[in-house]
């Protein structure tokens, strides 16, 4: 471990110990929490891909288990229903799809009996990888691009793809639908193809906002009018796109914890919790430090 990674351990350490994020917690109860995890991977699966995406089951289950002792932990939707002097509220969410987060952290939820909110990619679906895990090497490449153009691009700079475990591809429509039997599994759009939204206008824009939306409802009951946002991104003229398309409400990334009745319902904030995160880090960033 570096220097700088011992004296962050340290730092968190003492920090929990002081007792500071649990105050945190109860200074702030009419506080909402909403988490962003992408995936679930085996104890056992070797590093891949984005490697902050893929979180290892046990660690999971210990975010799981710190959750339930902080916080009540809601459906998506209720978010934005404020409830004063009820303690703080959580609310889990996943991006992509990964046939990890369906066949591993699912069923971890259900458990739990914690409800979830899958934001689902259907162009993906039953396929993958996405760019960012089968790329060899991110290395200027533009993170906000399109994934056809990233490919296009990578394969023109005779970039090599490494291969990436089941975990990693995107799960398929009977998978979704199997998570979506556990109560308080809930679908929801994260696009069509994964672009970024800011650089799209007119039907190209359209087309990603409601096509999705209208897939999932064709093939699914529990879905929810929600968007999260590719890569987090959104402008004002996005967030009135969105508005029209028929969602009731959108999430970014970044702003951490956001008070119910003050929140604007088109950029409502998420937490990320990357699988780098220290147990520390988490009860840290959890508690809305």
């Amino acid at each position: 471990m570096s220097v700088r990674a011992t004296l962050k351990a340290c730092f968190e350490a003492g920090l929990v110990r002081s007792g500071v994020p649990a105050l945190h917690r109860v200074a702030r109860a009419g506080r909402a929490l909403v988490l962003a995890y992408h995936n679930v991977v085996p104890d056992s699966c070797p590093p891949f891909g984005d490697r902050s995406l893929h979180l290892p089951r046990r660690l999971f289950v210990r975010q799981l288990e710190c959750l339930l002792a902080t916080h009540t932990v809601v459906p998506l939707e209720e978010m934005l229903v404020p409830r004063p002097g009820r303690g703080p509220r959580a609310a889990i969410t996943f991006d992509d799809g990964y046939r990890g987060a369906m066949l591993i952290g699912v069923p971890e939820l259900a458990k739990r009996g914690l409800p979830a909110t899958l934001f689902v990619v259907p162009d993906f679906v039953g396929q993958g990888p996405f760019w960012w895990d089968a790329l060899a090497t991110e290395r200027g490449v533009d993170p906000v691009l399109r994934a056809r153009e990233v490919r296009s691009w990578a394969a023109g700079q005779g970039l090599p793809t490494g291969p990436v475990p089941e975990w990693a591809l995107v799960a398929s429509e009977d998978e979704l639908r199997g998570a979506t039997r556990h109560a308080g599994i809930m679908l929801a759009s994260h696009t069509w193809t994964h672009p970024n939204l800011a650089r799209l206008t007119g039907g190209e824009l359209r087309e990603e906002l409601r096509r999705p939306l209208a897939w999932l409802r064709e093939r699914f009951t529990s879905v929810i009018p929600w968007l999260s946002y590719p890569y987090g991104l959104a402008t004002p003229a996005v967030e009135a796109a969105v508005r029209e398309a028929g969602y009731t409400a959108a999430l970014v990334l970044g702003g951490g914890q956001f008070s119910p009745a003050r929140v604007n319902r088109w950029a409502v904030p998420r937490e990320t919790i990357p699988s780098g995160l220290s147990h520390n880090g988490f009860v840290i960033r959890s508690s809305g430090l």
